[in-house]
């Protein structure tokens, strides 16, 4: 009889976010798949979890997913953890539930932290209808995937790192517009996190004078029907310029 995937999310900052099955299912598992052993060290010895533990990451996860859907198929059952967050949200994880799902094993996710959900929350954009991007391509189709998400009328998300803020900023100011509603959120649940919202041109201001650090989610407003109509006469009359 095959075993069980478990993906066990993890705090994105706070400890207290652990919830009480997630420590109890960590406990019970044969093995933890760990992005880095290192970092989940910390958070096993302050739960007093001794189950063994080895790396999982998006380096090694090609190579492993075969020896890992095996140790399934004899019956044991694994748990998959990332630095932080919820297994599979921009980090290792797809592989490994897709491998198990071609093979018949059970796969079950916890709810648990994701640093998006809050970060759209905190945005006071729309959240009924939304697009997570999670990491932009860092140079080749970056500049046609913002055209593609400027033209969106959904709210997007995207996760970046502090030094490229206001590059990223920036590039989408000049793809959406700098009076384009947006928010960026930084440290979600620590003890510094912080929410600043206004247009990309005032946080591309404020971000260049106060230099952001930890890691950061940014919300950006979806075009509104007037703005896709205006960007629809023009490309109307692109158009007809061009014939």
């Amino acid at each position: 009889m095959s075993g069980k995937l478990y993906m066990v999310p993890t705090p994105v900052g706070n400890l207290d976010d652990m919830s009480v099955r997630a420590v109890e299912t960590l406990r019970k598992a044969d093995l933890i798949l760990a992005e880095d052993t290192r970092t989940s060290s910390t958070l096993t010895r302050h739960f007093g979890i001794d189950t063994p533990m080895t790396s999982h990451h998006k380096f090694n996860e090609h190579e492993t997913v075969s020896k890992i859907v095996e140790r399934l198929k004899s019956g044991e059952t694994i748990a998959l953890i990332s630095d932080a967050g919820t297994p599979g949200i921009s980090d290792p994880g797809f592989l490994l539930s897709r491998a198990c799902r071609n093979e018949g094993i059970e796969v079950e996710t916890l709810p648990g932290p994701t640093a998006f959900v809050p970060a759209l929350v905190n945005s006071g954009l729309p959240c009924d209808h939304f697009c997570f991007e999670g990491f932009l391509p860092v140079k080749k189709g970056r500049a046609s995937r913002i055209g593609q998400l400027a033209a969106d009328d959904r709210t997007f998300i995207i996760y970046e790192s502090p030094v490229r803020l206001v590059k990223t900023l920036t590039q989408l100011a000049e793809a959406c517009g700098h009076d384009r509603d947006a928010s960026v959120s930084r440290e979600i649940s620590k003890l510094h996190n912080s929410t600043h919202n206004g247009t990309l041109g005032e946080l591309i201001e404020y971000f260049t004078v106060n230099q952001p650090r930890g890691e950061i989610v940014l919300i950006v407003a979806g075009k509104t029907e007037s703005a896709q109509k205006v960007h629809r006469n023009k490309y109307r009359a692109d158009e007809e310029q061009d014939q």
